[in-house]
Order: structure tokens, then sequence, then C-alpha cells
């Protein structure tokens, strides 16, 4: 029996044989977490698509139909005259529901992935970078948002909630980017966290709702209390509904220009990102 002998250039071989056949991974890393976030989705698919398409029926239906039957004055003006109650609400609910998803996919998925089924550690010990799976997490939950932000689109055009329907095929974009916006920091925070101890459900009852409530979306920013508008001014819920109106009908009804508007958006988004990205790498790395 020879025995076998491993050479230094055995050994570099080796390395370099390892490299190639991890380069596809390390270049395509964030788009290989997306496919596995988007698969995982399936097994609630169901819900995702009743609630895309059932939440702005059901919503689109009580304050297009009903609601908006009691209230005759416009409550807004755009560039070709005065806006109907249903062309209002329509935008700012398209906003809400792409906030709801971040919430939905922005913490329990989080802590799932850390803490309870721990698959980010798996994702970990391959070539995947811990931003990599930062970013597909939020390449997957921005195609759902995509998908809810697309079927209230066209519920909306349906119901002629929609002032200009090409301009405003843009909404679901601006769904999309008032989503990550609400959803980065929360990500950021979720992934810091070592266990539930309903955290989730203070976001959910004390931030998420308020923003909800008093971010312009029934009713302008301007009919509140001064001490109140703020937390429209804070809001990405207030922020992407009006940017969804200035497609929708022109203007928003905040008196801000719409460029404002992106720029705070995309700035919220920055620093999410960043929030994101550090909460991953010290979890990940430690």
């Amino acid at each position: 029996m020879t025995a076998t002998t491993t050479t230094p250039d055995d050994v570099a071989a080796w390395r370099d044989e390892a490299r190639a056949a991890a380069a596809p991974t390390r270049r395509w890393g964030s788009f290989y977490v997306a496919e596995y976030r988007i698969r995982s989705m399936r097994a609630y698919g169901w819900t995702i698509v009743v609630g895309s398409v059932g939440q702005p029926l059901l919503y689109l239906l009580g304050l297009g139909v009903g609601l908006a039957a009691f209230i005759k004055a416009p409550i807004a003006a755009g560039p070709s005259g005065s806006v109907g109650y249903t062309q209002f609400v329509a935008p700012a609910l398209l906003a809400s529901a792409a906030v709801g998803v971040a919430m939905e996919e922005f913490t329990y998925v989080i802590m799932e992935g850390f803490r309870w089924r721990k698959t980010f550690w798996a994702i970990n010990a391959t070539s995947v970078t811990p931003r990599q799976t930062c970013n597909g997490i939020v390449l997957a939950v921005a195609a759902r948002m995509l998908v809810t932000g697309a079927a209230y689109y066209g519920i909306a055009v349906a119901f002629s909630a929609i002032g200009r329907p090409v301009a405003a095929l843009a909404m679901p974009l601006v769904g999309i980017l008032g989503g990550l916006a609400f959803g980065l920091p929360v990500m950021a925070f979720a992934a810091r966290m070592k266990d539930d101890r309903g955290q989730f459900s203070i976001i959910q009852r004390f931030v998420f709702t308020p923003l909800f409530l008093f971010s312009g979306t029934f009713y302008p920013l301007s009919s509140l209390p001064w001490g109140l508008q703020w937390i429209g001014w804070v809001s990405p819920v207030w922020h992407a509904s009006e940017l969804g109106r200035a497609l929708s009908f022109g203007t928003g009804a905040g008196g801000w220009p719409w460029w404002t508007h992106l720029l705070v958006l995309l700035a919220m988004i920055a620093g999410g990102g960043a929030l994101a990205w550090r909460s991953f790498v010290r979890r990940l790395a430690s």
C-alpha cells in the first residue's frame, strides 16, 4: 500500500476549484436568497393573493361606493379640476397596503431566520455575505409589494379611482418606496432582537396604526390640528400617498412639490438600508 502525499500544489489547486465553484454564489448571492424567500412565500401564497385582491376590493367598495356617497364636496383639487373622495383615498390605500406587507415580512420572518429556524445562519455558512442575505430578503419583499400594488392599481382603475391611469402606472413602484422606507428600519430592529417579547405588537399598535390613521390617508393632513400634522411629515405613508396622488390626479393635497416626497422616501430608504446592513453584518459575524 502506497501512501498518498498531498503537495502544496494540490492544496492550491483545490483552493482554486473551490473559489471557482463559489464564484457564481458570491456574484448572485442576493438573487439566490430572494429566490429562496419567494419560494417560501408559496406556503402562504393564497393568503397573499386573497389579501392583494380582497383588501382593495373591500376598501374601495366601502369607501368608494359607501362613504363617498355621503361626501358630495370635492376633497382636493388637481390641474383638471376637483378630486372626488375615491380618487383621493385610492393612492393612500395602495401605499398603506405596501407598508402593511413590510410590517409582515420584516418582523417575524427576520426573527424566523435568526432565532427560530436559523435559516440565515445556514446561508451564512456558504459564500453568501450577510449584506447579500439582507439584500435578497429586501428584493423578495419588494416583489410581494409589487404584486400587491399592481392589484390595488388594477382594482382602483376599475373603480375609476385613478385620474390619470397611464401616469399612475408608477404607483405600485411608489408603494414599494413607501414600504421600504417604513420596513427597512423595522428590519434592522428585528435583526438585533434575541427574543420576541411583544416588540412587534408594540410597533403594530403604536407606530404602524397611528401612521395609517394620521398620515392623510382618509382626509387631507391639513385638516388635523397643528400638533398632529408632524406625524404625517415623518410618515412614509404620507409621502408615498402624496406622491401617488401627484401621479394620479396631478398634485398632492399637502402642498409639497412631488419631488420633495420622493427625496424624503429615498433618504429614509438609504438610512434604513444602512441600518439593516449593519444589523445583519453584526449579527451574522458574531
